[in-house]
């Protein structure tokens, strides 16, 4: 498949999805949503890519949702877009529910201007990385609409309700360097840093780690975010180790560090997942 509005290039097992569109600030549009989901649809097929980069081409990351339908841009009834059966499902939200089930460790790499869906779509992205030219705004109130792409569930979690409420309400632009000590950024970097950075992170990530295992873990982790006890996580805990304990990557994972030598995983997160992967049931849209 190729892509229109995003790049998709794999080095060096890291792929980099770089949002195209910078005439347009890389604005959000029903295509870049498509590719974007078809995107994370090939790196889980894809044994060679090992984790995943997401930035921005020319000076911004994403300046939001394409507003190029003007004061209708968000009324899908006045536009003929609204389902027949009225239940419209937002394009963030698809985007974002996807990178939450991804396999692969996501880095966000913010170079730019990441407002709205810009901002929203970085919270299921495991690390976030940021030039000091970035500039972050959940600016939902300042256009009449709400919160949108699960934002309402990954923010708070992320930041605190506290923080969260502070941007969303107010619906300001803030600095990356106030992102970072809210929390939502690891590091800011200069702008010819940035991605370096970013694929150190990712090697450090992977270049000693089983792919299964990195999988399970990330989804673990995600999933646990919403479980109402411990004992959710101590089931699927066990589990785990009953059954990866069995596995090849884990004889070779102990054999290896006994014998003072790099591992050599065989697994592959495309094909080895254990038989209890997924052991949840994803929720019906209604």
């Amino acid at each position: 498949m190729s892509f229109e509005q995003i790049l998709y290039e794999v080095e060096d097992q890291i792929l980099t999805i770089t949002l195209n569109r910078p005439d347009n600030m890389n604005a959000f549009t029903s295509i870049m949503r498509d590719e974007l989901i078809a995107a994370f649809d090939r790196a889980d097929e894809d044994d060679d890519v090992r984790a995943i980069i997401i930035t921005g081409a020319g000076r911004a990351f994403c300046a939001g949702a394409d507003l190029g339908a003007g004061k209708n841009t968000f009324n899908y009834k006045a536009r003929g877009v609204m389902p027949e059966d009225g239940k419209h499902r937002d394009g963030g939200g698809l985007v974002t529910l996807r990178m939450y089930q991804s396999k692969k460790p996501i880095i966000g790499a913010l170079n730019g201007a990441a407002v709205g869906i810009g901002a929203t779509m970085t919270l299921p992205m495991d690390v976030r990385l940021a030039s000091d030219k970035a500039k972050i705004g959940f600016v939902f109130s300042r256009r009449g609409i709400v919160m949108e792409a699960c934002s309402s569930w990954f923010l708070p979690r992320l930041v605190g309700i506290s923080q969260a409420a502070e941007w969303v309400y107010s619906g300001r632009v803030f600095s990356a360097e106030e992102a970072q000590s809210g929390g939502l950024v690891k590091s800011v970097y200069a702008a010819d840093e940035l991605l370096p950075a970013a694929r150190a992170l990712a090697k450090e990530m992977t270049a000693d780690s089983a792919p299964v295992s990195v999988a399970l873990c990330r989804q673990m982790m995600w999933r646990m975010l919403g479980a109402n006890h411990p004992m959710e996580a101590h089931k699927i805990d066990s589990r785990g180790i009953a059954v990866m304990g069995q596995s090849p990557d884990v004889a070779e994972g102990v054999s290896s560090f006994l014998e003072k030598r790099p591992a050599d995983f065989k697994m592959k997160a495309s094909t080895d997942m254990p038989d209890f992967y997924p052991w949840w049931e994803e929720p019906e849209f209604k």
